[in-house]
Protein backbone atom coordinates (compact mmCIF):
# COMPACT_ATOMS: atom_id res chain seq x y z
CA UNK A 1 0.00 0.00 0.00
CA UNK A 2 1.10 3.58 -0.54
CA UNK A 3 -0.48 6.93 -1.00
CA UNK A 4 -0.27 10.71 -1.11
CA UNK A 5 -2.40 13.49 0.27
CA UNK A 6 -3.15 16.95 -0.97
CA UNK A 7 -5.65 19.72 -0.37
CA UNK A 8 -6.31 23.20 -1.66
CA UNK A 9 -5.95 26.14 0.70
CA UNK A 10 -9.05 28.21 1.44
CA UNK A 11 -9.12 31.85 0.42
CA UNK A 12 -8.75 34.44 3.19
CA UNK A 13 -11.89 36.04 4.58
CA UNK A 14 -11.77 39.79 5.05
CA UNK A 15 -12.60 41.23 8.47
CA UNK A 16 -11.49 43.73 11.09
CA UNK A 17 -7.83 43.93 12.03
CA UNK A 18 -6.87 41.74 14.95
CA UNK A 19 -3.78 41.46 17.02
CA UNK A 20 -2.02 38.11 16.70
CA UNK A 21 -1.61 36.70 20.20
CA UNK A 22 1.96 36.84 21.40
CA UNK A 23 3.21 38.87 18.44
CA UNK A 24 1.61 42.31 18.66
CA UNK A 25 1.12 42.19 14.90
CA UNK A 26 -2.17 42.67 13.13
CA UNK A 27 -3.62 41.35 9.92
CA UNK A 28 -6.94 41.50 8.19
CA UNK A 29 -9.42 38.84 9.21
CA UNK A 30 -8.63 35.29 10.21
CA UNK A 31 -5.13 33.94 10.35
CA UNK A 32 -3.82 30.94 8.44
CA UNK A 33 -1.93 27.92 9.76
CA UNK A 34 -0.82 25.28 7.23
CA UNK A 35 -3.71 26.08 4.92
CA UNK A 36 -6.33 26.05 7.70
CA UNK A 37 -8.04 29.10 9.19
CA UNK A 38 -9.01 29.68 12.79
CA UNK A 39 -10.46 32.42 14.92
CA UNK A 40 -8.45 33.94 17.74
CA UNK A 41 -6.07 32.40 20.21
CA UNK A 42 -3.24 29.97 19.70
CA UNK A 43 -3.45 27.16 17.13
CA UNK A 44 -4.09 24.66 19.92
CA UNK A 45 -6.82 26.66 21.59
CA UNK A 46 -8.93 28.15 18.82
CA UNK A 47 -11.84 27.13 16.68
CA UNK A 48 -10.63 25.32 13.58
CA UNK A 49 -12.21 25.06 10.18
CA UNK A 50 -11.83 22.35 7.58
CA UNK A 51 -13.75 22.10 4.35
CA UNK A 52 -16.32 24.63 5.59
CA UNK A 53 -17.01 22.76 8.86
CA UNK A 54 -16.18 24.20 12.26
CA UNK A 55 -14.30 21.79 14.50
CA UNK A 56 -13.71 22.27 18.20
CA UNK A 57 -10.79 21.03 20.24
CA UNK A 58 -7.55 22.02 18.58
CA UNK A 59 -5.50 21.40 15.49
CA UNK A 60 -6.23 19.03 12.67
CA UNK A 61 -4.18 15.93 12.13
CA UNK A 62 -3.51 14.18 8.85
CA UNK A 63 -4.86 10.71 8.18
CA UNK A 64 -5.42 8.59 5.08
CA UNK A 65 -8.98 9.87 4.76
CA UNK A 66 -8.27 13.60 5.30
CA UNK A 67 -7.95 15.66 8.46
CA UNK A 68 -9.58 15.29 11.86
CA UNK A 69 -9.44 17.28 15.05
CA UNK A 70 -7.06 15.96 17.67
CA UNK A 71 -9.92 15.58 20.12
CA UNK A 72 -12.10 13.77 17.59
CA UNK A 73 -15.03 16.15 18.20
CA UNK A 74 -16.94 17.42 15.24
CA UNK A 75 -15.68 14.70 12.87
CA UNK A 76 -18.48 12.79 11.12
CA UNK A 77 -16.83 9.37 11.11
CA UNK A 78 -20.03 7.69 9.94
CA UNK A 79 -19.92 9.86 6.85
CA UNK A 80 -16.24 9.10 6.36
CA UNK A 81 -16.85 5.36 6.44
CA UNK A 82 -19.81 5.64 4.06
CA UNK A 83 -17.75 7.81 1.73
CA UNK A 84 -14.89 5.29 1.73
CA UNK A 85 -17.24 2.42 0.96
CA UNK A 86 -18.92 4.44 -1.78
CA UNK A 87 -15.50 5.17 -3.24
CA UNK A 88 -14.60 1.50 -3.20
CA UNK A 89 -17.79 0.60 -5.04
CA UNK A 90 -17.19 3.36 -7.61
CA UNK A 91 -13.59 2.25 -8.09
CA UNK A 92 -14.69 -1.35 -8.54
CA UNK A 93 -16.69 -0.20 -11.53
CA UNK A 94 -14.40 2.49 -12.95
CA UNK A 95 -10.93 0.99 -12.55
CA UNK A 96 -11.47 -2.25 -14.50
CA UNK A 97 -12.95 -0.21 -17.36
CA UNK A 98 -9.99 2.16 -17.46
CA UNK A 99 -7.54 -0.75 -17.18
CA UNK A 100 -9.23 -2.52 -20.08
CA UNK A 101 -8.90 0.64 -22.18
CA UNK A 102 -5.15 0.92 -21.52
CA UNK A 103 -3.08 -0.96 -24.14
CA UNK A 104 -0.80 -3.65 -22.78
CA UNK A 105 2.89 -3.46 -23.57
CA UNK A 106 4.02 -6.30 -25.83
CA UNK A 107 6.79 -8.54 -24.51
CA UNK A 108 8.16 -12.01 -25.21
CA UNK A 109 7.09 -14.92 -23.01
CA UNK A 110 9.47 -15.72 -20.14
CA UNK A 111 12.63 -17.67 -20.92
CA UNK A 112 12.21 -21.43 -20.63
CA UNK A 113 14.71 -22.40 -17.95
CA UNK A 114 13.53 -25.63 -16.41
CA UNK A 115 14.67 -26.29 -12.85
CA UNK A 116 17.40 -23.85 -11.86
CA UNK A 117 20.22 -25.14 -9.64
CA UNK A 118 23.40 -23.65 -8.27
CA UNK A 119 25.24 -25.08 -11.26
CA UNK A 120 22.91 -23.44 -13.79
CA UNK A 121 22.48 -20.02 -12.16
CA UNK A 122 24.73 -18.20 -14.63
CA UNK A 123 22.83 -19.76 -17.53
CA UNK A 124 19.54 -18.57 -16.03
CA UNK A 125 20.90 -15.07 -15.52
CA UNK A 126 22.08 -14.89 -19.14
CA UNK A 127 18.78 -16.19 -20.53
CA UNK A 128 16.78 -13.66 -18.54
CA UNK A 129 19.13 -10.85 -19.58
CA UNK A 130 18.47 -11.72 -23.23
CA UNK A 131 14.73 -11.84 -22.55
CA UNK A 132 14.82 -8.41 -20.89
CA UNK A 133 16.74 -6.98 -23.84
CA UNK A 134 14.11 -8.25 -26.25
CA UNK A 135 11.31 -6.93 -24.03
CA UNK A 136 12.95 -3.48 -24.10
CA UNK A 137 13.17 -3.59 -27.91
CA UNK A 138 9.50 -4.52 -28.23
CA UNK A 139 8.41 -1.85 -25.74
CA UNK A 140 10.38 0.79 -27.63
CA UNK A 141 8.83 -0.28 -30.94
CA UNK A 142 5.41 -0.07 -29.30
CA UNK A 143 6.11 3.50 -28.20
CA UNK A 144 6.31 2.82 -24.47
CA UNK A 145 9.58 4.63 -23.83
CA UNK A 146 9.24 4.49 -20.05
CA UNK A 147 9.01 0.71 -19.99
CA UNK A 148 11.79 0.38 -22.56
CA UNK A 149 14.09 2.57 -20.49
CA UNK A 150 13.35 0.62 -17.31
CA UNK A 151 14.09 -2.68 -19.03
CA UNK A 152 17.31 -1.45 -20.64
CA UNK A 153 18.48 -0.54 -17.13
CA UNK A 154 17.64 -4.06 -15.95
CA UNK A 155 19.52 -5.69 -18.82
CA UNK A 156 23.01 -4.43 -17.93
CA UNK A 157 25.51 -7.30 -17.42
CA UNK A 158 26.12 -6.54 -13.74
CA UNK A 159 22.52 -7.35 -12.77
CA UNK A 160 21.20 -10.86 -12.19
CA UNK A 161 17.57 -11.90 -12.62
CA UNK A 162 16.39 -15.31 -11.54
CA UNK A 163 13.01 -14.74 -13.21
CA UNK A 164 11.57 -12.13 -15.58
CA UNK A 165 8.26 -11.62 -17.35
CA UNK A 166 7.79 -8.35 -19.23
CA UNK A 167 4.14 -8.88 -20.05
CA UNK A 168 1.52 -6.61 -18.48
CA UNK A 169 2.65 -4.89 -15.25
CA UNK A 170 5.57 -7.31 -15.25
CA UNK A 171 7.23 -9.68 -12.82
CA UNK A 172 10.85 -10.17 -11.84
CA UNK A 173 13.16 -11.59 -9.20
CA UNK A 174 16.57 -9.97 -8.92
CA UNK A 175 19.45 -11.47 -6.93
CA UNK A 176 22.06 -9.52 -4.97
CA UNK A 177 25.03 -11.55 -3.79
CA UNK A 178 26.16 -15.14 -4.32
CA UNK A 179 22.93 -17.09 -4.02
CA UNK A 180 24.57 -20.44 -4.75
CA UNK A 181 26.80 -20.23 -1.66
CA UNK A 182 24.71 -18.07 0.67
CA UNK A 183 23.99 -19.35 4.16
CA UNK A 184 21.44 -16.59 4.82
CA UNK A 185 18.95 -15.39 2.21
CA UNK A 186 16.46 -12.53 2.49
CA UNK A 187 13.44 -12.34 0.19
CA UNK A 188 11.78 -8.93 -0.10
CA UNK A 189 8.07 -8.92 -0.95
CA UNK A 190 6.72 -5.53 -2.12
CA UNK A 191 3.43 -3.76 -1.57
CA UNK A 192 1.07 -1.91 -3.86
CA UNK A 193 1.91 -0.04 -7.06
CA UNK A 194 5.09 -2.01 -7.73
CA UNK A 195 5.52 -2.85 -11.41
CA UNK A 196 8.39 -2.99 -13.88
CA UNK A 197 7.82 0.73 -14.45
CA UNK A 198 8.35 1.51 -10.75
CA UNK A 199 10.71 -1.36 -10.02
CA UNK A 200 13.82 0.72 -9.32
CA UNK A 201 12.41 2.18 -6.09
CA UNK A 202 11.74 -1.39 -4.86
CA UNK A 203 15.19 -2.46 -5.98
CA UNK A 204 16.79 0.41 -4.04
CA UNK A 205 15.62 -1.11 -0.75
CA UNK A 206 16.96 -4.54 -1.65
CA UNK A 207 20.30 -3.03 -2.67
CA UNK A 208 20.51 -1.06 0.60
CA UNK A 209 19.87 -4.23 2.62
CA UNK A 210 22.50 -6.12 0.63
CA UNK A 211 25.10 -3.41 1.29
CA UNK A 212 24.18 -3.37 4.99
CA UNK A 213 24.60 -7.15 5.28
CA UNK A 214 27.93 -7.04 3.45
CA UNK A 215 29.20 -4.23 5.63
CA UNK A 216 28.29 -5.64 9.03
CA UNK A 217 28.76 -9.41 8.77
CA UNK A 218 31.17 -12.01 7.43
CA UNK A 219 28.29 -14.39 6.78
CA UNK A 220 27.62 -15.39 3.18
CA UNK A 221 24.39 -13.58 2.37
CA UNK A 222 22.10 -12.95 -0.58
CA UNK A 223 19.07 -10.72 -1.05
CA UNK A 224 16.30 -11.38 -3.56
CA UNK A 225 13.85 -8.68 -4.66
CA UNK A 226 10.76 -10.74 -5.53
CA UNK A 227 8.20 -8.95 -7.69
CA UNK A 228 6.40 -12.22 -8.29
CA UNK A 229 2.78 -11.11 -8.35
CA UNK A 230 0.52 -8.43 -9.79
CA UNK A 231 0.43 -5.89 -6.99
CA UNK A 232 -2.78 -3.92 -6.39
CA UNK A 233 -2.99 -0.22 -7.02
CA UNK A 234 -2.87 1.96 -3.93
CA UNK A 235 -6.19 3.51 -4.97
CA UNK A 236 -8.14 0.41 -5.96
CA UNK A 237 -10.64 -2.02 -4.45
CA UNK A 238 -8.04 -4.81 -4.69
CA UNK A 239 -5.80 -3.16 -2.10
CA UNK A 240 -8.54 -3.59 0.54
CA UNK A 241 -8.97 -7.36 0.13
CA UNK A 242 -6.81 -10.48 0.31
CA UNK A 243 -7.64 -11.39 -3.31
CA UNK A 244 -4.29 -10.50 -4.88
CA UNK A 245 -2.47 -12.03 -1.91
CA UNK A 246 -4.39 -15.28 -2.27
CA UNK A 247 -3.39 -15.38 -5.95
CA UNK A 248 0.25 -14.59 -5.10
CA UNK A 249 0.75 -17.04 -2.23
CA UNK A 250 1.25 -20.23 -4.32
CA UNK A 251 3.87 -18.43 -6.41
CA UNK A 252 5.75 -17.29 -3.31
CA UNK A 253 5.72 -20.80 -1.88
CA UNK A 254 7.06 -22.21 -5.16
CA UNK A 255 9.75 -19.52 -5.30
CA UNK A 256 10.95 -20.25 -1.76
CA UNK A 257 11.14 -23.93 -2.71
CA UNK A 258 13.22 -23.01 -5.76
CA UNK A 259 15.58 -20.96 -3.59
CA UNK A 260 15.98 -23.95 -1.28
CA UNK A 261 17.03 -26.01 -4.29
CA UNK A 262 19.69 -23.43 -5.18
CA UNK A 263 21.04 -22.37 -1.79
CA UNK A 264 20.63 -25.76 -0.16
CA UNK A 265 18.51 -27.05 2.74
CA UNK A 266 20.74 -25.54 5.43
CA UNK A 267 20.44 -21.93 4.29
CA UNK A 268 18.32 -19.74 6.57
CA UNK A 269 15.60 -17.94 4.61
CA UNK A 270 13.84 -14.80 5.83
CA UNK A 271 10.78 -13.12 4.33
CA UNK A 272 10.75 -9.31 4.58
CA UNK A 273 7.25 -8.14 3.77
CA UNK A 274 6.32 -4.51 3.22
CA UNK A 275 2.81 -3.04 3.28
CA UNK A 276 0.42 -5.17 1.18
CA UNK A 277 3.33 -7.61 0.78
CA UNK A 278 2.71 -8.57 4.42
CA UNK A 279 -0.71 -9.86 3.37
CA UNK A 280 0.98 -11.97 0.67
CA UNK A 281 3.49 -13.39 3.16
CA UNK A 282 0.71 -14.17 5.62
CA UNK A 283 -1.29 -16.10 3.02
CA UNK A 284 1.83 -18.07 2.04
CA UNK A 285 3.21 -18.61 5.55
CA UNK A 286 1.56 -21.92 6.46
CA UNK A 287 4.17 -24.66 6.23
CA UNK A 288 6.71 -22.42 4.50
CA UNK A 289 10.32 -23.40 5.24
CA UNK A 290 11.60 -20.03 6.48
CA UNK A 291 13.20 -19.07 9.76
CA UNK A 292 11.76 -15.57 10.10
CA UNK A 293 8.95 -13.41 8.70
CA UNK A 294 9.17 -9.64 9.21
CA UNK A 295 6.11 -7.48 8.57
CA UNK A 296 6.68 -3.72 8.30
CA UNK A 297 4.35 -0.91 7.31
CA UNK A 298 1.61 -3.52 7.40
CA UNK A 299 -2.13 -2.80 7.09
CA UNK A 300 -2.79 -6.19 8.73
CA UNK A 301 -2.47 -9.73 7.48
CA UNK A 302 -5.99 -11.07 7.33
CA UNK A 303 -5.22 -13.15 10.43
CA UNK A 304 -6.21 -12.29 13.99
CA UNK A 305 -2.88 -13.35 15.47
CA UNK A 306 0.46 -15.02 14.77
CA UNK A 307 -1.19 -18.37 15.49
CA UNK A 308 -3.47 -17.73 12.53
CA UNK A 309 -0.47 -17.71 10.18
CA UNK A 310 0.18 -21.40 10.93
CA UNK A 311 3.95 -21.00 10.79
CA UNK A 312 6.84 -22.14 12.96
CA UNK A 313 8.89 -19.12 11.86
CA UNK A 314 9.61 -16.23 14.18
CA UNK A 315 7.21 -13.44 13.25
CA UNK A 316 8.34 -9.83 13.61
CA UNK A 317 6.49 -6.55 13.12
CA UNK A 318 7.37 -2.86 13.01
CA UNK A 319 5.80 0.45 12.12
CA UNK A 320 7.56 3.81 11.91
CA UNK A 321 6.25 6.82 13.79
CA UNK A 322 5.79 8.72 10.52
CA UNK A 323 4.00 5.93 8.65
CA UNK A 324 0.49 7.00 7.61
CA UNK A 325 -0.67 3.39 7.60
CA UNK A 326 -1.10 3.64 11.39
CA UNK A 327 -4.31 5.54 10.65
CA UNK A 328 -5.85 2.79 8.52
CA UNK A 329 -8.60 1.05 10.52
CA UNK A 330 -7.50 -2.41 11.59
CA UNK A 331 -10.82 -4.12 11.10
CA UNK A 332 -12.70 -6.33 8.67
CA UNK A 333 -16.13 -5.71 7.18
CA UNK A 334 -18.30 -7.51 4.63
CA UNK A 335 -19.48 -5.52 1.61
CA UNK A 336 -21.57 -7.26 -1.05
CA UNK A 337 -20.03 -10.61 -0.17
CA UNK A 338 -16.44 -9.30 -0.15
CA UNK A 339 -14.39 -8.90 3.03
CA UNK A 340 -12.63 -5.53 3.22
CA UNK A 341 -9.73 -4.89 5.59
CA UNK A 342 -7.13 -7.08 7.24
CA UNK A 343 -7.99 -7.24 10.92
CA UNK A 344 -5.62 -7.08 13.88
CA UNK A 345 -2.77 -4.59 13.84
CA UNK A 346 0.48 -6.63 13.58
CA UNK A 347 2.28 -4.36 16.07
CA UNK A 348 -0.46 -4.70 18.70
CA UNK A 349 0.05 -7.04 21.67
CA UNK A 350 -3.07 -8.95 20.59
CA UNK A 351 -1.37 -10.09 17.39
CA UNK A 352 1.58 -11.59 19.24
CA UNK A 353 4.48 -10.72 16.92
CA UNK A 354 7.95 -9.73 18.12
CA UNK A 355 7.74 -5.97 17.73
CA UNK A 356 10.93 -4.11 16.81
CA UNK A 357 11.66 -0.42 16.46
CA UNK A 358 11.54 1.49 13.18
CA UNK A 359 11.84 4.85 14.95
CA UNK A 360 10.54 7.65 12.70
CA UNK A 361 10.42 5.71 9.41
CA UNK A 362 7.69 6.76 7.00
CA UNK A 363 5.84 4.29 4.80
CA UNK A 364 8.59 4.19 2.18
CA UNK A 365 11.57 4.56 4.51
CA UNK A 366 12.05 1.20 6.24
CA UNK A 367 14.96 0.19 4.01
CA UNK A 368 16.54 3.62 3.75
CA UNK A 369 20.35 3.49 4.06
CA UNK A 370 21.49 4.28 7.59
CA UNK A 371 18.03 3.89 9.10
CA UNK A 372 17.34 2.14 12.38
CA UNK A 373 14.73 -0.08 10.74
CA UNK A 374 17.22 -1.24 8.09
CA UNK A 375 19.70 -2.16 10.83
CA UNK A 376 17.06 -4.20 12.64
CA UNK A 377 15.93 -5.97 9.48
CA UNK A 378 19.56 -6.87 8.74
CA UNK A 379 19.91 -8.32 12.26
CA UNK A 380 16.81 -10.44 11.72
CA UNK A 381 18.23 -11.78 8.45
CA UNK A 382 21.52 -12.59 10.16
CA UNK A 383 19.81 -14.37 13.03
CA UNK A 384 21.08 -11.83 15.57
CA UNK A 385 17.76 -11.81 17.37
CA UNK A 386 19.16 -10.62 20.71
CA UNK A 387 20.47 -7.47 18.99
CA UNK A 388 17.11 -6.49 17.47
CA UNK A 389 15.68 -3.50 19.29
Amino acid sequence: MGGARGRSRPEAEEGPDRTQPGTGKTEAGRRFEDGRRFEGGRPDGGQWYDGGRRLEGGPLEDGPFGRASASGRGVPWGRVRRAVLAGVVAAAVALPVSAAARPRVPAPPPAQLGTVSAATLDTAYAANRANITEAARMAEAHGDHRRASAERTMAVPTRHFLTFDGRGPGRAAEVFGDLAHATRVAVLVPGSDTTLDTYERFRAGAFALHKRLEGTSTARTAVVAWLGYETPGTVSPAVLTTGRADEAAPGLRAFVSELRGIAGPDAALTLLCHSYGSVVCARAAGGLAVSDIALFGSPGTGADSVEGLHTSARVWAARGADDWIANVPHTRADLFGTTLGFGTDPVSPAFGARVFSARDADHSGYLAPGSHSLANLARIVLGETAEVG
